[in-house]
């Protein structure tokens, strides 16, 4: 008895210590928080960072100016693509006969194994008419049908797989040619800062000198709080943010609007090669803060501030229109059934494999039990005439033998005695 307990114990400690044993090998030593043990749960934010970057990103940016403002080459310069590769420049006539058309151009970029599917969505057009009364009325009805088609998407059956297409951010650039916010300007900001994220953009800097860059941002920023326009603001720093990011932010907000250049053109300056411009005064650096906020502008809109736009686009502006559409539908009983027939359309369109092949399974089905059926009755039919084709030849046989008895008179009597025998098979045969 004490063997066998000292083995149970011993066996107990080496079990003991091989667990002990797996377990640091496994697990890293981790420190223990107010005398409390290790759960694992501290890696929470590691699953959602390996889930999200399996999944990938989307942004979706707008930019809005009138014609020769630098938006095409600005937005290169942030993402250091090519997006404008088949744009052909319009004459003086055809931009007169212009009107605000929407183009989309996606492209996958991927950095340091994160992929972002980036949506650029221009306006070619705006601003360019004689009458821009109506300019603003295509942006609007695009940004509105990309939240209808998400509300239809995420009301709808298909809920898993919904693309995000809305409008995360967009780029006003304002000329640098006047002096303030021209009435396009205000009209503009004014239909659609409930609907998007606006972060204004003071476009070709290099046209001015740093005094006047400072003048025109005042009178922009003076000009926006006098006509109650509500343009992208940044959120506030936490008590335990750093002091560098607390500085980084406290300078964004002072850099608004934002004074760019935009330039896909390589120059050299001291040795070095840098995005810029080539003047006879000098060169205009795009990556050089004391040149322009273009840094700034990247800094905020990729870097620090992409996840907050979407956040805000999500709860804010989205749920503004949400809030109308099932104020719409309540109040409006054509809207709700409107919606309720886009909905069952949804579905069916979804259902329409699943109901194609539950009807192909059905009729396999029936197809089997309609071959087993004639299998049945094929076998019955085998069988009954194999019945009544035995009972015939037997009638047919014994038919036979009586007209031979009364036909033949004599004969059996006049037969050889082997061959009458009626124990002999052989009479028989003869019979037959």
């Amino acid at each position: 008895m004490d063997g066998r307990g000292s083995n149970v114990q011993g066996a107990v400690d080496r079990f003991e210590f091989g667990r002990r044993t797996s377990t640091s090998e496994r697990e890293p030593e981790s420190p223990k928080q107010s005398g409390r043990e290790y759960v694992g749960f501290a890696t929470l934010p590691d699953q959602v960072h390996r889930k999200s970057v399996k999944k990938g990103f989307e942004f979706t940016l707008m930019v809005v100016g009138e014609s020769g403002l630098g938006k095409s080459t600005l937005v290169n310069s942030l993402f250091l693509t090519d997006l404008y590769k088949e744009r052909k420049e319009l004459s003086a006539d055809e931009r007169i006969e212009r009107t605000v058309d929407i183009k989309r151009n996606s492209i996958d970029i991927e950095e340091q194994g994160v992929r972002l599917r980036l949506t650029v969505v221009d306006t070619p057009g705006f601003g360019d008419s004689v009458n821009c009364s109506n300019s603003w009325k295509p942006i609007i009805d695009y940004i509105e049908d990309q939240f209808a088609q998400y509300y239809e998407d995420e009301s709808g059956l298909n809920r898993k797989n919904i693309v995000d297409n809305r409008v995360h951010c967009c780029l006003y650039f304002i000329s640098p040619y006047g002096h303030g916010l021209r009435p396009i300007d205000v009209g503009f900001m004014q239909r659609l800062h409930d609907k998007v994220n606006i972060v204004p953009v003071l476009a070709k800097a290099d046209c001015l000198t740093p005094t006047e860059v400072r003048t025109l941002k005042e009178r922009v920023m003076r000009e926006i709080r006098e006509q109650d326009i509500n343009i992208y603001s940044f959120p506030d720093c936490d008590s335990d943010e750093d002091e560098d990011y607390k500085q980084q932010d406290k300078e964004l907000k002072a850099s608004v609007p934002f004074a760019v250049i935009g330039s896909n053109t390589v120059v050299e300056v001291g040795g070095k090669r840098v995005r810029g411009r080539l003047y006879p005064w000098g060169i205009t650096e795009v990556e050089n803060p004391k040149h322009c906020d273009f840094v700034k502008l990247r800094n905020m809109l990729i870097r620090t501030h992409m996840q907050d736009l979407k956040e805000v686009t999500r709860d804010l502006h989205y749920e503004n229109y949400r809030l109308r559409r099932i104020q719409d539908e309540t109040d409006n009983p054509d809207v709700k059934q409107e919606r309720l027939n886009s909905i069952r359309k949804d579905s069916f369109a979804t259902k329409e494999v699943s109901e194609k092949d539950r009807m192909l399974e059905e009729k396999e089905a029936e197809l089997r039990k309609m071959q087993d059926m004639l299998l049945k009755m094929q076998a019955e039919m085998a069988k009954q005439q194999g019945a009544s084709g035995s009972g015939s030849n037997m009638g047919s046989l014994a038919d036979l033998a009586t007209n031979n008895n009364a036909g033949s008179g004599d004969s059996e009597s006049n037969m050889p005695e082997e061959m009458s025998d009626p124990n002999d098979s052989r009479s028989s045969t003869v019979e037959v």
